[in-house]
């Protein structure tokens, strides 16, 4: 098993930067706020043949006994206990403070392995300066600047280290084929309470606060042998709603996981009804063809007044979304949360769908011949083949004569005819036409 290790400190000093080092990528927001991490975020590094997982925490507190820094504080101590080894930061600048003591002195009651880095250490590495934290009584101090990557290779070797592992391990592993599910929608609509109740822990905080999540967190599961990525986001407010900066991060975060998804699950509270906001949110969804299952979270705290006001809303608001399958859950009570999962691998299926050229042409010229498109000026277009161009979403490229004198309305003709065929559910169609150039057009 790949060795897990920990990123452990008080808030801001340069533990979601060191993340981003260690695991090569960008996935962890980092800005010059304190508290900007919130939950425990998983990412995959690579040291010679050496694999290994790091775990992002959010600023720790462990005194912390009421609201948001108490939740924080409990998935701190979560990814310590899942970790092989902590790496407890501070900051070099800062120097030792009474949080840095109360952290150490968690950390030695448990006897795990622990190192000691003090970040922001540029050209302090080996000086007299980093002495003080002798007193934290974890050991010697080692000095990294994670914002330039110095001592950040050194690091990952002495994890190795003090787990006796040595740079010979085997292949790594083949790409598990987990399907990939982004939560999206407003704040506070229940994105990480569903996740949470789907993976049976608190995984994830989740706290009556709107805003509570500011990274897209991916957490894997696995349901009946198939492996999943569930990505818990931060929710998507209007842009003259957005006031602060650590928001603007969180936003993009959003739009890039819903890009990457294979499925977004768009959550919906049935409290407030379809908003504008939702509508945008669907839109965007949509513009990034990604499969879509809508959820209407909530729905046992509404009347059946209110039932009737949503559903309506949903066929006005949401029509663009019609080949989306709808659900009427409650995270909270586990209520309707099997058939949501049947719906997600419908929309999964649909979206990686492979369709022969044989097919879709003989399905094409039925249609032509149920009904030929409208006549353009001199000329009727026509169709004479067509094959698949891409999958996630499905592209269905359609060759031929005069096409682009094809009308929307024959084009959703066709795409109604594909769907039924092919039983496709959850997931954008685009169809794409390509006319054939003239070759004596000029002769």
């Amino acid at each position: 098993m790949k060795p897990v290790l920990a990123l452990v400190g008080r808030p801001n000093v340069g533990k979601s930067t060191l993340f981003n080092r260690l695991t090569k990528t960008r996935d962890a927001i980092v800005a010059d706020f304190a508290g900007l991490t919130r939950d425990r975020h998983y990412g995959n590094g690579k040291q010679g043949k050496l694999e290994y997982i790091v775990i992002d925490t959010g600023g720790f507190e462990p005194t912390a006994e009421t609201g948001i820094y108490k939740e924080m504080a409990k998935q701190t101590r979560q990814a310590v206990a899942e970790a092989n080894v902590v790496i407890f930061m501070v900051d070099a600048r800062d120097g030792v403070c009474a949080q840095d003591h109360d952290i150490a002195k968690y950390l030695r009651k448990l006897g795990k392995t622990c190192i000691l880095v003090a970040n922001k250490a540029e050209g302090m590495t080996n000086s007299h300066q980093l002495g003080e934290f002798f007193e934290l009584g974890l050991g010697e101090v080692h000095g990294v600047s994670a914002a330039h990557g110095q001592g950040t290779r050194e690091l990952v070797d002495l994890a190795f280290a003090s787990l006796h592992l040595v740079d010979d391990a085997e292949d790594a592993e083949a790409d598990s084929g987990a399907i990939k599910i982004a939560v999206a929608g407003r704040p506070n609509v229940g994105k990480s309470t569903l996740i949470n109740t789907w993976l049976g822990e608190e995984r994830l905080v989740a706290f009556d606060q709107a805003g509570t999540t500011r990274d897209a967190i991916a957490v894997p599961f696995e349901r009946d042998g198939q492996k999943f990525e569930l990505i818990d986001t931060a929710g998507l407010r209007r842009k003259g709603q957005v006031f602060e900066a650590i928001e603007k991060f969180s936003v993009v975060k959003t739009l890039q996981a819903i890009a990457d998804a294979n499925v977004v699950l768009l959550l919906i509270d049935a409290e407030q009804g379809v908003t504008d906001q939702d509508a945008h949110i669907a839109g965007y969804i949509l513009e990034s063809g990604r499969a879509v299952v809508i959820a209407i979270n909530k729905w046992d705290a509404v009347d059946a007044y209110q039932r009737q006001l949503v559903q309506r809303s949903i066929e006005t608001r949401l029509a663009f979304l019609k080949f989306a399958e709808l659900h009427f859950i409650s995270a909270k009570k586990r209520q309707g949360l099997g058939p949501l999962w049947t719906s997600l691998a419908k929309a999964h299926r649909s979206a990686m769908i492979k369709m022969t050229t044989p097919v879709l042409t003989r399905l094409l010229l039925e249609a032509v011949q149920y009904q030929s498109p409208e006549r353009a000026g001199l000329f009727r277009p026509k169709m004479r083949y067509a094959h698949q161009g891409g999958m996630n979403p499905p592209v269905i490229v359609i060759h031929g004569n005069s096409l682009e004198h094809v009308s929307n309305a024959y084009k959703r003709f066709l795409e109604g005819r594909y769907r039924q065929a092919f039983k496709l559910v959850g997931t954008p169609l685009r169809i794409e036409f390509k006319t054939t150039a003239n070759p004596y057009k000029d002769k």
